[in-house]
């Protein structure tokens, strides 16, 4: 049925006498911890947003991924703040659209793919030489290992940082209902490279990057279909069908959220009637650990941060 905007016959048309069909495939972030492929052509896909989203087509980009409040469940706090290395589902959230703010923007060809070099900060400069003015260090467009240098990535796990704090969401709970997240100027250098060492830590467990993710702590103890049926989560145990269970999954974990999806749950709910693969299995257990981190890691930023 066409539609303003997206027509799949017009797509088809665009692609016929096309050599090689996988320049269209990227990854996306479709959900928290869910990565998954999408076919990326602007008349298959409904509002492609390509201004924002090439600058993830080389894989070689990171994005703050944040917003507004939007429905509020109860009375949960705000944690609309996730980091992810793709293009991004709008509805990563469920409640409130998640924007997607890329670290690096990059020059685009007159082919629509851009170029590997040539990135630039997407930072507002005026208010990075502020920074830089406070803490005496010294910007750099790319990491250095300098010292007295600062990087658009530092910058990018100090804000991170802060995002997670459960002060800074307590405390501006009230603003952080109805608009984008502020972040407050760094207090010192001390306390900013201690900020930005916690939130890289939870940028590289957010993005099952970290070593420590790699150290399970659930077991999968059974035999049996490995299909995902029935969902039960009682004294430790995940069920995913009545002989089948992840042993050891912490509450914190299972009940943790990020947007209105509660992740544990989310990605196994939506593999019901699927049969899970060995690789999926271990990509579940990695989601537990990354789940149960993230709350000891966001103490820590509460003992570091000064609100």
């Amino acid at each position: 049925k066409k539609k303003t905007g997206w027509d799949i016959l017009k797509g088809h048309d665009n692609l016929k006498g096309k050599a090689d069909l996988k320049e269209y495939i990227y990854r996306v972030s479709y959900r928290p911890f869910d990565n998954r492929y999408i076919f990326y052509e602007e008349k298959l896909v409904w509002r492609t947003v390509r201004p924002i989203m090439r600058n993830f087509f080389s894989n070689n980009n990171l994005s703050l991924i944040t917003g507004r409040q939007g429905q509020v469940v109860g009375s949960m706090e705000w944690n609309l703040c996730f980091i992810v290395r793709n293009m991004t589902d709008f509805n990563f959230y469920y409640r409130g659209g998640g924007a997607s703010f890329p670290l690096y923007l990059y020059p685009e060809n007159a082919d629509g793919i851009h170029g590997k070099q040539e990135r630039e900060p997407n930072l507002n400069m005026e208010i990075v030489n502020a920074i830089a003015s406070k803490l005496r260090l010294t910007f750099t467009p790319e990491k250095e290992q300098t010292e007295g240098t600062f990087a658009p990535i530092d910058l990018l796990d100090y804000i991170y940082a802060v995002l997670h704090s459960p002060t800074y969401r307590e405390k501006y709970k009230e603003f952080l209902k109805i608009d984008f997240p502020r972040v407050p100027y760094p207090e010192g250098k001390e306390t900013f490279w201690a900020l930005v060492k916690l939130g890289g830590e939870l940028r590289q467990i957010h993005l099952l990057e970290s070593p420590e993710v790699e150290k399970v702590i659930t077991s999968y103890p059974k035999d049996g279909s490995n299909l995902v049926e029935k969902l039960k989560y009682e004294g430790g145990k995940v069920w995913i069908n009545e002989n089948q269970y992840f042993d050891k999954v912490p509450e914190v974990a299972w009940s943790f959220f990020i947007g209105g999806y509660q992740p544990a749950q989310k990605w196994l709910k939506d593999r019901k009637s699927r049969t899970l693969s060995f690789e999926d299995i271990r990509h579940y257990q990695k989601i537990i650990v990354a789940l149960t981190l993230t709350d000891k890691v966001m103490q820590e930023i509460d003992k570091t941060a000064k609100f």
